[in-house]
């Protein structure tokens, strides 16, 4: 068996190509909508793709399976459960799919979702599987949260997930290799750890849903402490069931002058800037959501900006061009209106306003703070981090709450804002200035370089 993993970063997530390397013939399971780095990878080894295989219907990203089957005519498998709207082949327990010499052999393993499969393969002559892809069913000390469906849904699920972990995961062979498709960094899940493989041994031994006192407790477990998530979830889910739009690759986006995107400023529309924070700051279009590719913009992007917004791109060269729009299609931002010709350079040549954001570095902040006139201080890292410490005297509200909450913010006040390093802060603080907020600071370094410098943290709520 040959296999290669692909992780996102961005989103927290692995996926997988596996082949049979007598056959020659391949699969991909969990595929992100980017889906050519794929066939690009079965093609240059000289695999022929035979099937596209979901574990799940994902809530954080748009699947690839239809993107390889227009353009290599290859077979969409999915769960029997997802009820899918699209041309594919069921898949249930006990179900079989043969590739080459090798066997890939269905679960049913429901509780991050109701439809969850799992696939085992098995390799020529062998009669215990030589890995187990698990999507979210299991994952390196955990398993993928039950809550992303509704809160009355939680429980639920979570008591599916305990059959489908005590009853037929942790029971298989201790050796057995396991690759989940969520891991450190999905909103889908709450690892404790950056491993992204693992064995049931070591999960049944250290996984803390495997330590569970019966199902009860279990369910207590699976649902405590689990982070908000970004709000693009709730139309993921309904996207891939009916299948999500072919684009037949990665869509080209027309110039636009910078008259061209003044008017559609002036209009209402929407403008992201992708270029990362210390651009951003020295020099903007007004009005601009201001996140990085490095933010990630696959998350921060589905969390602040509206889905569906149809979007004007800002970018520096063709390589974060690709690297944004890559990005945005993973997550179902797909409607873009094009790009500015020529980039802020050309906004400046037509004489256009542009805005800027004061940075301010730690020591500035710490010589303000307790003197008349200080900035309220914005904390807007997720609960976790405010609760194991934060600059004392700070306001706390999450990033992903700042379009849509009613803010208990002056307007008429200098407000300093920040996350951990940089990339967070200057998204919400873009969100901000739509918002009417004009006395924007953003503090350089964040929350890492206050606590490096060594000035008082507070910690706990």
């Amino acid at each position: 068996m040959f296999l290669q993993q692909f992780v996102d970063e961005g989103l927290g997530n692995s996926s997988y190509l596996i082949a049979s390397e007598d056959a020659r013939l391949a699969a991909v399971i969990d595929a992100q909508r980017d889906a050519e780095k794929y066939a690009q990878v079965a093609e240059g080894l000289g695999f022929q793709l035979r099937y596209a295989l979901d574990t799940h219907l994902h809530a954080d990203f748009v699947s690839g399976a239809r993107e390889l089957a227009a353009s290599h005519g290859l077979q969409i498998g999915v769960s029997a459960g997802a009820q899918a709207g699209f041309e594919h082949r069921p898949l249930a327990e006990g179900d079989t799919l043969p590739l080459g010499d090798l066997t890939l052999a269905v679960l049913a393993t429901p509780g991050h979702t109701p439809e969850h499969i799992s696939f085992t393969v098995t390799e020529p002559r062998q009669r215990a599987p030589a890995a187990l892809f698990s999507g979210g069913a299991l994952i390196v000390g955990g398993a993928a949260r039950t809550d992303l469906l509704g809160e009355d849904q939680a429980a639920p699920l979570a008591r599916q997930l305990y059959h489908t972990l005590h009853d037929k995961l942790l029971a298989l062979p201790d050796e057995l290799r396991v690759y989940p498709t969520h891991g450190a960094g999905s909103f889908c899940s709450a690892p404790s750890t950056s491993d992204r493989v693992t064995t049931i041994r070591r999960e049944r031994l250290n996984n803390r849903l495997a330590q569970a006192r019966g199902e009860d407790d279990f369910v207590t477990l699976a649902l405590l402490g689990l982070p908000s998530y970004p709000l693009y979830f709730k139309e993921m889910r309904s996207i891939n069931q009916r299948g999500p739009r072919v684009l037949g690759g990665l869509p080209e986006l027309s110039p636009l002058s910078a008259a061209d995107v003044h008017d559609y400023l002036g209009q209402g529309g929407a403008v992201l800037d992708v270029r990362p924070a210390s651009a951003f700051a020295a020099g903007h279009l007004p009005g601009a959501y201001g996140i990085s590719t490095e933010a990630p913009l696959v998350t921060w992007a589905g969390w602040l900006i509206p889905f569906g917004t149809p979007l004007v791109l800002i970018f520096e060269g063709e390589a974060e061009r690709r690297e944004a729009v890559s990005q945005l299609i993973r997550i179902g931002y797909d409607n873009f209106r094009g790009y500015l010709d020529g980039g802020l350079a050309a906004w400046r040549r037509a004489g256009l306003l542009v805005e800027q954001v004061h940075l301010m570095d730690v020591g500035e902040l710490h010589r303000k703070l307790g003197r008349p006139g200080a900035p309220i201080v914005l904390d807007v890292r997720q609960d976790a981090e405010w609760e194991a410490g934060h600059i004392p005297g700070a306001m706390h509200i999450e990033n992903g709450r700042l379009p849509y909450d009613n803010l208990p913010l002056p307007l008429d006040q200098p407000i300093a804002i920040h996350c951990q390093h940089h990339d967070r802060s200057t998204a919400g603080l873009s969100v901000l200035a739509r918002r009417g907020y004009q006395q924007l600071e953003l503090v350089d370094g964040g929350f890492a370089a206050w606590s490096d410098a060594g000035y008082e943290v507070e910690p706990g709520m």
